[in-house]
Formats: C-alpha cells, sequence, structure tokens
C-alpha cells in the first residue's frame, strides 16, 4: 500500500493473515467469487451452509488485508482426504504470493491433523492457477474430459500427498 507522508509517498508493509473463514464473511467471500471468471460459482446459501453444524465438514479460510478480505479458500472434507473446491484472490491483490499463503495455510492444517491427502481440479487453461499449486507441490493426478462447460473444458485433476517428504509447501 501506498501512503502519503508529507510530499513523499513511502510503502508501508501491510497486515495480512489467513484466518478460518466466519458466517459475516459470506458477503465479501460471494463478492469476490463473482469477480473470478475462473472461480466456481456458488449459490450465495451454499456458502452459508459451510457455517451449518451437521452439515458436509468444510474449512474456509480467508485472507484479510488490514480489514478486507482479499481472498478466500473452500475446502471439504472426505474422509482422510480433502478436495480444494475453490480459491479465490482478489484481482487487485494478486502476483504477491497471496494464493500461495492461502494453500499453504490450508496444506499446514491437513498435516497437523494428520490427514493424508489433498485433490483439486482446474480449468487445462487456467495457467496462473496450475502454477500455483505446482509450486505448492500439487503434482498431476489425471484428467477430467470435458468436466467444464461455458466453455467446455477438461479439467486438470491435481493431488498432494502430505505424507510424502516432497509434499513440504515449496514457497517457504
Amino acid at each position: 500500500m501506498k501512503y502519503l507522508t508529507g510530499e513523499h509517498e513511502s510503502s508501508a508493509p501491510e497486515s495480512i493473515v489467513v484466518r478460518q473463514a466466519v458466517f459475516s464473511d459470506v458477503a465479501a467471500i460471494v463478492e469476490l467469487e463473482r469477480t473470478a471468471p475462473t472461480a466456481a460459482h456458488w449459490r450465495p446459501d451454499d456458502y452459508a451452509r459451510i457455517f451449518d453444524r451437521g452439515a458436509v465438514p468444510r474449512v474456509a479460510l480467508v485472507l484479510e488485508a488490514e480489514t478486507r478480505v482479499v481472498g478466500f479458500l473452500v475446502a471439504v472434507n472426505l474422509g482422510s482426504d480433502w478436495e480444494i473446491e475453490n480459491v479465490v484472490v482478489a484481482e487487485d491483490a494478486r502476483g504477491r504470493g497471496l494464493g500461495s499463503r492461502l494453500v499453504e495455510a490450508f496444506v499446514d492444517r491437513v498435516r497437523r491433523r494428520g490427514e493424508t491427502t489433498v485433490f483439486l481440479e482446474v480449468r487445462e487453461s487456467n495457467r496462473s492457477a496450475r502454477s500455483l499449486y505446482e509450486k505448492c507441490g500439487f503434482t498431476i493426478a489425471g484428467r477430467r474430459r470435458s468436466y467444464y462447460s461455458q466453455p467446455l473444458e477438461d479439467a486438470v485433476v491435481y493431488r498432494l500427498d502430505i505424507r510424502s517428504e516432497d509434499s513440504e509447501i515449496r514457497t517457504r
């Protein structure tokens, strides 16, 4: 962020925090998701249900810069495995390693719980997301032909084996 101090402009470090999402974050999450064409598009009620007790176990993390939510990650628990369902970083906050911070925080959480695998699928053409996942240690595990619509496109399936010594996030 740029700050004006007298006649000079200077940069001050932003306070960036990854934290567990709370119900009051739903509006900001929906707003961010709507600005990201490659994100999975859910209804606002679907995001709200993340916080329902008894619902499918999910984790939602938000990335907060100062007091603004600039990113989020949603994942679902499938026994000892996890699937990352959605990761979004605000357009004006991209390119600063914030997506890596979100994924790293999530993988650290999975590792601490002693769970074994994280996987996800991403549009084949989404090079920035694929680069992020590869940088974080995910490897290609397969492909789902014609998985996405509008436009029709294959999904590339990525996997991270938490038990492997090679699964340490490479952003550290």
